[in-house]
């Protein structure tokens, strides 16, 4: 549950190039990583957010539970109000939480 820590902002922040490529020592590289860990936390929120939802199925429902559903909508509210996968994987970066390696250097290394 990366999110429900995260001081990510839930806001456009415009961020320091330099800070973002201190890392690796090119942007670009380290887009392509803050864009896949980005991938990884959309996925980590959206598979949370099944697994609650799929308390709330069931097999007779019908238009009035359906609307009802308060706690459902809580839920919802919630994890429309968490920060953007992006933003949170670009603060993992900021504060050096993000691992990544290149498999090109290991192999010469070796």
């Amino acid at each position: 549950m990366i999110h429900k820590n995260s001081k990510a902002p839930k806001t456009t922040v415009t961020y320091d190039r330099n800070e973002i490529e201190k890392s690796t020592g090119n942007v670009y590289e380290a887009i392509s990583i803050l864009a896949k860990r980005s991938e990884q936390v959309r996925s980590d929120i959206k598979s949370e957010l099944s697994e609650k939802l799929e308390e709330f199925t069931s097999i007779t429902d019908n238009l009035d539970e359906i609307f009802e559903n308060k706690e459902q909508i809580e839920l919802s509210k919630y994890f429309e109000g968490l920060p953007k996968p992006t933003a949170i994987a670009v603060t993992e970066w900021l504060k050096d939480g993000v691992y990544f390696r290149k498999p090109d250097e290991e192999k010469n290394d070796n």
